[in-house]
């Protein structure tokens, strides 16, 4: 692999700068949720589209709107319902009678960064109109396909499924999200900050009077994306990584292990994550920090797993320690 030139070097340390930069523009707006945040950023690396799962009132929403705000993207939000329908997502074909014609409305899905606010309160047919949109990157209606904007994401938000009136989403649209993000309850200390902001005057419907401001772009984005591809990986690292994704497979709390597809985004997310700590190879730790939030929606427990208490994080952490690390 040749060596990165001075004007590429300066180039991806400029984008990685500019990423950087998001957090401590989102903590304008969002108290506490480093993790969310990175996870986002490494989702957009990868073009990859992002569940969020947590519940009501820990600011997921807030979260998606102020990352859309500091990288200038254009955003869109869906109320997922169980009344809504498809082409309420993806537009339809609408008469004019001016022209004695039809012709394609968009919908909200036409965008940089789509929030699909509580995904699972909607009914499966609903829920995979997106599948093409968030594999294909375009929606067919009427036989056309109709190619979306540059970048898009998916950031979906979901109460966890023992809540009343959730759709458990398939396992085909899941697999479609590259990783999947628990948000927590804030500590004490933080949920005492929002108060205060709160106290003080900040309207969490304005963001820009809470000072969030574009700190980088679309250009920006390609850069770093460009650098994340110039990522190596050795072949040991490669390894490392099939033998975690093959262990869930025979693991007996689980009854579907993680598929080739989920151990090529597990590779995808830790050499970005790898790239935005600064290094241009990948390491174990790197597999290792991206693993659940990759993995942990990729996998189904046992139903007698599940009434033993076994999570999908703890068969993920339990495998993460018993595989050979490379050396």
């Amino acid at each position: 692999m040749s060596a990165p030139t001075p004007e590429t070097a300066t180039e991806s340390d400029s984008a990685r700068a500019s990423l950087e930069a998001l957090r401590s523009e989102i903590a304008k707006a969002v108290v506490g949720q480093d993790p969310a945040v990175t996870g986002l950023v490494v989702a957009l690396l990868c073009r990859g589209h992002v569940l969020l799962e947590g519940v009501p009132g820990v600011a997921k929403t807030l979260l998606v709107r102020s990352l859309a705000a500091a990288l200038e993207l254009d955003t869109k939000r869906v109320q997922f319902t169980p009344d809504l329908m498809p082409s309420d997502v993806t537009g339809s074909l609408v008469y004019d009678a001016r022209t004695a014609e039809f012709s394609f409305q968009p919908g909200p899905v036409f965008t940089h960064l789509l929030l699909a606010d509580e995904i699972n309160r909607t009914p499966p047919k609903t829920q995979a109109s997106l599948l093409e949109a968030m594999e294909e990157r375009q929606v067919t209606v009427d036989g056309v396909p109709r190619p979306l904007p540059e970048p898009f994401l998916v950031a979906a938000t979901q109460n966890p499924v023992e809540y009343e009136g959730t759709y458990p989403l398939p396992e085909a649209q899941l697999d479609r999200f590259l990783i999947k993000l628990t948000v927590p309850l804030p500590s004490r200390e933080d949920e005492i900050h929002v108060l205060t902001r709160h106290a003080e005057g900040f309207d969490p419907r304005d963001l820009k009077a809470a000072g969030v401001r574009p700190v980088a772009g679309p250009a920006e984005l390609e850069a770093a994306r460009a650098a994340v591809a110039k990522v190596s990986v050795s072949p040991e690292i490669a390894g490392y990584v099939v033998d975690i994704c093959r262990a869930t497979r025979d693991s007996p709390s689980l009854s579907l292990g993680v598929s080739p597809r989920g151990a090529t985004a597990l590779l995808t997310t830790a050499r970005a994550w790898a790239w935005l700590t600064g290094r241009d190879y990948v390491t174990p730790d790197d597999v290792k920090a991206l693993a659940l939030p990759t993995l942990r929606h990729r996998i189904h427990l046992r139903v007698e797993a599940e009434m033993e208490g076994v999570t999908p994080d703890s068969v993920i952490n339990s495998v993460l320690a018993h595989v050979p690390v490379p050396r």
